[in-house]
């Protein structure tokens, strides 16, 4: 059964491996995703301000579109699910803020749509033990450490996917693919976010630290869902001035590159181009 899906900006454009796997992996589980026909940014921040109706207006007709494809909506990157399931949730809470925007836009949203991420899906619509079924390639023997980062996660009383201190939802997905989920204590830690296009040395440090954490725990790779996480994680370990690297950098992957491998997906929906660490040798092993 076909969902309907918003791809956001970064995904068709830097983030282009996470969906072409996604899209493959959705295919390959019998819910392929549907494209919203016409869609806008995001906004990519949920206004602080919230007495200021325009600042949700772009999110609220990107809801309106989906409500026409039916009751659900699904998005793959954190970012974008976090402003539209908040966008949801407060509007629903706030029907003289909704009736206000309604004015702005061309055509009215109802209130009719959930917004939920690809892995609340798996979670709820399939179920790990069937995913499991699904695979033909497990990963037996990969330690990967899950980082959920910030938004994925939070505010929990509007978000509410998982515990916001303690999720669980990707070292299920992970440990339903074969892998040993690594569990180390920055998996929820801010990774700098936006940081990188004004303070770059910020996100740089906090990632360095993200990363370093993860590799004293045991990790061979890490694999999230956010587009910016994962430019942040993967970039702290690039090539500077040309140097060698140090032989120990960390892969980056969308967990639904790894999906893909698992699922026995033809190399070319794996989607792993465009790494700074290259993610392809790990993978080969497997």
């Amino acid at each position: 059964m076909a969902v309907a899906y918003f791809p956001g900006c970064t995904l068709s454009t830097k983030a282009t491996g996470y969906d072409t796997s996604g899209r493959a992996v959705a295919a390959a589980l019998g819910m392929p995703l549907e494209e919203l026909p016409d869609w806008q940014c995001c906004g990519a921040t949920f206004p602080l301000a919230t007495d200021n109706s325009m600042a949700l207006v772009a999110p609220t007709r990107i809801l309106t579109e989906a409500e026409k494809s039916g009751e659900q909506m699904t998005t793959l990157c954190s970012v974008c699910y976090h402003v539209l399931r908040r966008t949801q949730v407060f509007l629903d809470r706030q029907p003289d803020v909704l009736e206000r925007i309604n004015w702005f836009t061309a055509e009215p949203y109802q209130g009719q749509v959930h917004v939920t991420h690809f892995l609340e899906l798996l979670r709820d619509g399939i179920g790990w033990q069937r995913l499991a079924e699904h695979v033909v390639q497990p990963l037996a023997g990969l330690k990967v450490a899950p980082y959920y980062g910030c938004l994925l996660l939070r505010p929990h009383e509007e978000i509410g996917l998982d515990d916001p201190d303690q999720p669980t939802i990707m070292h299920d997905c992970l440990r339903a693919l074969g892998c040993e989920a690594v569990d180390f204590p920055y998996n929820v830690e801010c990774c700098g976010s936006y940081l990188a296009v004004n303070r770059p040395e910020l996100p740089e440090k906090l990632a360095g630290d993200i990363v370093a954490s993860a590799r004293q725990h045991g990790a061979q790779a890490i694999a999230t869902a956010c587009p910016l996480c994962q430019f942040n994680l993967d970039y702290s370990q690039r090539n500077k001035n040309d140097r060698p690297t140090a032989g120990d950098e960390l892969p980056i992957y969308y967990f639904t590159q790894l999906m893909a491998v698992a699922l026995g997906l033809p190399k070319a929906e794996w989607g792993l181009g465009g790494h700074y660490v290259d993610p392809g040798p790990l993978m080969e092993r497997f």
